[in-house]
């Protein structure tokens, strides 16, 4: 299937048209209606399960049906397109990885949206994460070092499977760091791969967290390492793949997204709920669960996170070789 980008004009006129009205008018009363929440991935999904906690959380701070639409497909451009395109009005709400965002800038030839400044704006930050190499639990592999020297023999007969940006690229400086000749399969979520490695026709995975370490619990998978330069504190038993030998780090990050010229006092309103959903109690507990620390940081903060995170991931796709997809 082919898909269509159209760029950041739609967002930039509405931007133009709300900024004939003073910012205050725009916010007062909100929300005044259902807040649209939006998912990358399918349901099911690790992405899922964090985009679905965080929307309950939202409708009981906000006082407003919270609708979440998952609309995945082509690594988190169609989800992308749709939020930058959205009214600017607060009623779109785009729950991602930041990190995922400033990635496909580099990992496509024509991203959705290449200057992600002028179509996003971050109201908010959830976690820091890593991804994680895993293996099925009946695999012979207990640690890296012994997947690297079995997939050094299979050569170009080796797979793994990945369904996010963060897990391409963390297989690809695997493969680079050790000289592996793994072939990439690509699902359109993590679940999607499970019968494939139960079976052995793929031979280790990348995935995100919340699916790692649900599969680990449920005896199903086995966590080799971490792509954090170091061990969190949600996950401190796990070895980081620096420490076993492949240096990398990196860090996955969540946040609250906008389409860019959402009015200020509706970002802060945002920022407002979510800083105290994230500070709490129950939702450390569900990020620790998963494998991710709280993040806290304001709307100008994310939004240096965010464009700092463009730069760096362009760095990370260009030491692990990867061909930009068309």
């Amino acid at each position: 299937m082919k898909f269509k980008w159209f760029g950041a004009g739609a967002s930039m006129v509405a931007a133009a048209v709300l900024a004939m009205v003073p910012a205050g008018v725009q916010a007062q009363g909100y929300p005044n209606q259902d807040i649209h929440v939006i998912c990358a991935f399918p349901p099911g999904s690790g992405a899922d399960v964090l985009v679905r906690y965080f929307s309950e959380k939202l409708r009981a701070a906000s006082g407003r049906n919270i609708i979440v639409e998952n609309r995945a497909g082509a690594g988190g451009n169609i989800a992308q397109e749709y939020v930058g395109r959205a009214k600017p009005d607060g009623y779109t709400v785009f729950i991602h990885a930041g990190s995922a965002i400033a990635a496909n800038v580099s990992l496509f030839k024509t991203p959705v949206f290449p200057d992600v400044n002028k179509a996003f704006q971050m109201a908010a930050t959830i976690n820091r994460q890593p991804f994680m190499m895993l293996v099925d639990t009946k695999s012979p592999y207990k640690t890296v070092a012994e997947v690297t020297e079995a997939m050094k023999k299979k050569g170009d007969k080796a797979t793994y499977g990945s369904a996010a940006p963060t897990g391409s690229v963390m297989g690809e400086l695997y493969k680079v760091a050790t000289g592996v000749k793994a072939v990439e399969v690509s699902y359109k979520s993590a679940p999607d791969g499970l019968n494939d490695m139960a079976s052995g026709s793929v031979d280790y995975g990348m995935h995100d967290p919340v699916f790692a370490l649900a599969q680990q619990r449920e005896g199903r998978l086995r966590i080799l390492g971490v792509s954090t330069g170091k061990r969190l504190d949600a996950t401190p038993d796990l070895p980081t793949m620096a420490e076993q030998g492949v240096p990398m780090d990196l860090t996955g990050w969540w946040g609250v997204i906008v389409p860019q010229g959402t009015p200020k006092p509706i970002i802060e309103q945002l920022n407002k709920w979510f800083v105290e959903i994230v500070g709490s109690a129950d939702t450390k507990a569900f990020l620790n669960k998963f494998g991710g620390d709280p993040l806290i940081e304001t709307p100008d903060q994310a939004q240096a996170r965010l464009l700092k995170d463009v730069e760096s991931w362009k760095k990370y796709i260009e030491v692990a070789k990867i061909t930009p997809q068309g």
